[in-house]
This record gives structure tokens, C-alpha cells and sequence, in this order.
């Protein structure tokens, strides 16, 4: 049967089980025929109408996820979609449809579906339990000068990415797609190490709990581990365990996870993809009387401008243009250049029509988190076809710059776009550099 893999009486074949067993069955056949080929560009089709080109890496039928393998500028970055997040793939050359589009209106980043509390732990405590597919193939490796015993108050001094554990896992893990898996490897690693030691033991769990949220949005793993550390909803950590429940389908978990005295930062974020407006307004009212005031402004405005609310959007933005409470110059002109770009894409709003473009291929820039961020984005017969990002000086927000590209053909507009908690400035700068260019497209 291997033999028959690439020629016409085998996706003969494939085709007459399509139609007996259901499709999802054939893709599942496929791979197991398939997998001995060389690698070939693989296309992801997502319920919302938009693609992806890569490589599928690998398939876990009895998970219902598969590894996909994309780059964005020179980077390469490796995402678990789960089969109900995607309409069709093209594997190897040939199309299987894996969920229909009737009746689908979930996007490619959105919550899929609605979950019981019992169900939201049992799947859970399923991923726990069983390792990613790639991880008995990774290597343990990083450098000899690290410090496994990773204190949890390292030394004072300067910057050691090679000896630090903590700045190894921010600035060489992080920063590199290609080390993701070895470093979450690592991670798993220290727990080891650690197992007598309480206090480490949890903050290795958290760290874990990170490495799968923001790496792989792997949301239940994230959320295993995490559950193991118990973090609380006044850490960014524990901001991130809420979203995982909502994003895993239980909106009720997320929201009691959230029921704090305290809440850190981030949750204003959250709240307000939840369309807990009010909340996460109050919550920026707190955090008026901090440091912490001018992100507060960022994540309202982000909040308000999401839920359609442009005018008290502009408001919180120009709370952070008229603010002398700045850390230091950069931030100020970081924070400053960011809240002003989201008023001006605000009131381009009705220039950033796709409907109306003329076709052809814009490019504009905003400003994200380490500087400028380059958008290339084409349009043809009325349709926003691709957002590419060609340039950025991003370090540790890699989800937006596939998410967020998604949301904008998914919306065909530049409202209504979210990214995932942490990642907020990324996913605006995009949606601010796409909007500024599709100004560039009037007829």
C-alpha cells in the first residue's frame, strides 16, 4: 500500500473511504501511509476562510491535533491545531476535509466549543498525563555553565543568559522558535531536580505552565501544570490559568479564577475579550494609582476598541499621550507612539474599508513591543488575501504573528482582532501597520 502513496489509484482509494467511513477517518489513514514521504508545503485551512502554508510535522489521531510548521520573516514556528479548529488540510498533495463549514462560525483563535466543568478537567488531566508527540524525540540540551539549581532569588550582577536560568529561558529560549521544544524539555527536566525542594518544585510548575501557554498555546498542558503550581489570579500566571479555561470552553471557570481581591495586570485584558467590559474598567480604575497606570490605559483602550466602544477607546488612549508617569524615556515614547497609532487606525477606520480597496499589495509599519513592526498585506476583488509580516523586533510574542494575521482575513476588517493575554501590544501593532496600509488602498 506505501507504494501506491503518491499515484492516482491510491487517492482513488483514499476517496472511496472518504465517502464510506467520513473524513476524518481518511485523514487519520492518511498519515499512517504517509508518514514515511519527505516533507512537502502542507496547507492549513481554517474554519474562518483563512490559510496557512508549512509543513505538518506530525499527527496525534488519538489527541485529534497535529503539528504544524510555518515561518513569518526568517523565523520558523511550530503550532498545535486541534482537527475542530480546521476545515481542510492539504497533506502531502492531496485535500482531506477534517470539519465542515456549515454551521461553523468559530474563528482560528476563539473558544471552540462549550464544556462542562468535568469535561474541561478530564481533558486536563488526559494531556498531563501523556507527554507531546515530539518530546521523547527531543534532546535535553543546553549549555554546561547553566545554573540548574536556578535560585529563586539569582544573584545580582549583570545579565548571564549562559549561567542565569531564568534569563537563559527569557532571551535564549523565548527569542528562538528552533529551541522551544528542547526548552520546555528543560523545564520538565528541573522538575526532577527539584522534586525535594517545595518551593522550587512550584515555581517550576508555573514556568511550565508559561512555556506551554505562550510557546505553543497548548491549553491544556498549559493549564495541568499551572493547576500544579496554583498560581493566583494576582500573578500573570494565574491570569493565564483563567484563560485557559475559557479558551478550553468553560467561560464559568475562567470567570470564578477571576473572583480576586487582587487581580494582576493582564486580567484587563482578558475581562474584555470576555465582554466583561465594566470589570476590566474597574480594574484599570485600580491601577490608576500605580506605575502600572499607562499599560492599564493600553489594555482599556485595546478593550474598549475591541467591544466597538471607539470613543471611550480614544479616551484611555489619550490618558497615556497626556501622561507624565513614565518609567523611563523610552517607555514613554514606546507607550506614547503605541496609544496614538491606535487612535489614528481608530479614525481610519472607514479609509481601512476592504470592500472599497483597489487591488494590489500595501505595506505600512506601527510600533510594537521592541520597535517597528512591517506589515505587507494584499487585496484582490474586494478581499484582504494576505497579511505577511515582513519585518519586527519582536522577542517573546511569537502567537500574534500567526493568530493575529488569521483574525484580520477571518474579520476581513481591523476591529474586532484579540491575541492572546501578554501578547496584546504585538497583535495591535499588526492590526495598526495593516490598517494604516490598507489606507494606501483606495481606488
Amino acid at each position: 500500500m506505501f507504494s501506491l502513496c503518491r499515484n492516482h489509484n491510491y487517492k482513488v482509494a483514499m476517496m472511496q473511504i472518504t465517502q464510506q467511513f467520513g473524513t476524518l477517518v481518511a485523514f487519520v489513514l492518511f498519515t499512517l501511509v504517509a508518514a514515511t514521504h519527505a516533507p512537502a508545503t502542507d496547507t492549513v485551512e481554517f474554519l474562518n476562510g483563512s490559510k496557512l502554508s508549512g509543513t505538518i510535522k506530525s499527527i496525534r489521531k488519538a489527541d485529534k491535533e497535529f503539528d504544524f510548521e510555518t515561518s513569518v520573516g526568517n523565523r520558523t514556528f511550530s503550532r498545535v491545531y486541534p482537527f475542530h479548529k480546521v476545515h481542510a488540510v492539504t497533506y502531502q498533495g492531496t485535500r482531506y476535509e477534517l470539519t465542515p463549514l456549515a454551521g461553523a462560525t468559530e474563528s482560528a483563535d476563539a473558544t471552540p466549543t462549550t464544556r462542562s466543568k468535568s469535561e474541561v478537567l478530564a481533558l486536563i488531566a488526559a494531556a498531563g498525563q501523556s507527554p507531546p508527540e515530539w518530546f521523547d524525540s527531543t534532546e535535553l540540551d543546553y549549555p554546561e555553565s547553566l545554573d540548574l539549581a536556578w535560585p529563586l532569588q539569582p544573584p545580582k550582577g549583570p545579565w548571564q543568559a549562559h549561567k542565569n536560568m531564568g534569563q537563559y529561558i527569557w532571551s535564549v529560549i523565548n527569542e528562538n522558535p528552533s529551541r522551544w521544544h528542547s526548552g520546555i524539555k528543560l523545564i520538565h527536566h528541573l522538575l526532577t531536580l527539584h522534586k525535594d525542594n517545595p518551593q522550587l518544585l512550584k515555581r517550576d510548575m508555573n514556568a511550565l505552565g508559561s512555556a506551554y501557554f505562550r510557546l505553543m498555546q497548548d491549553y491544556p498542558r498549559a493549564a495541568f501544570w499551572y493547576q500544579k503550581g496554583k498560581p493566583t489570579a494576582a500573578t500573570q500566571d494565574g491570569v493565564h490559568l483563567a484563560e485557559c479555561y475559557w479558551r478550553l470552553g468553560n467561560r464559568a471557570m475562567a470567570l470564578q479564577m477571576l473572583q480576586s481581591r487582587s487581580l494582576n495586570l493582564n486580567a484587563i485584558k482578558l475581562l474584555g475579550d470576555m465582554g466583561q467590559i465594566d470589570q476590566a474598567l474597574k480594574l484599570t480604575a485600580v491601577y490608576q494609582r500605580s506605575n502600572a497606570n499607562n499599560q492599564a490605559n493600553l489594555l482599556a483602550g485595546d478593550a474598549l476598541r475591541k467591544a466597538g466602544k471607539l470613543d471611550q477607546a480614544i479616551e484611555y488612549y489619550q490618558r497615556v499621550i497626556d501622561s507624565d508617569n513614565h518609567r523611563n524615556e523610552e517607555y514613554e515614547q514606546r507607550a506614547k507612539a503605541r496609544a496614538q497609532e491606535s487612535i489614528d487606525t481608530i479614525r481610519l477606520y472607514d479609509q481601512a474599508d476592504v470592500s472599497t480597496a483597489a487591488d494590489g499589495t500595501y505595506t505600512d509599519s506601527s510600533t510594537g513591543y521592541n520597535g517597528k513592526l512591517v506589515v505587507e498585506v494584499t487585496v484582490e476583488s474586494g478581499e484582504l488575501k494576505t497579511v505577511k509580516i515582513t519585518d519586527h523586533k519582536e522577542k517573546q510574542f511569537y502567537s500574534s504573528l500567526t493568530d493575529t494575521p488569521a483574525q484580520l482575513i477571518q474579520n476581513q476588517s481591523v476591529q474586532g482582532v484579540d491575541g492572546t493575554s501578554g501578547a496584546t501590544i504585538t497583535s495591535q501593532a499588526i492590526v495598526n501597520a495593516t490598517a494604516k496600509a490598507l489606507a494606501k488602498a483606495k481606488p
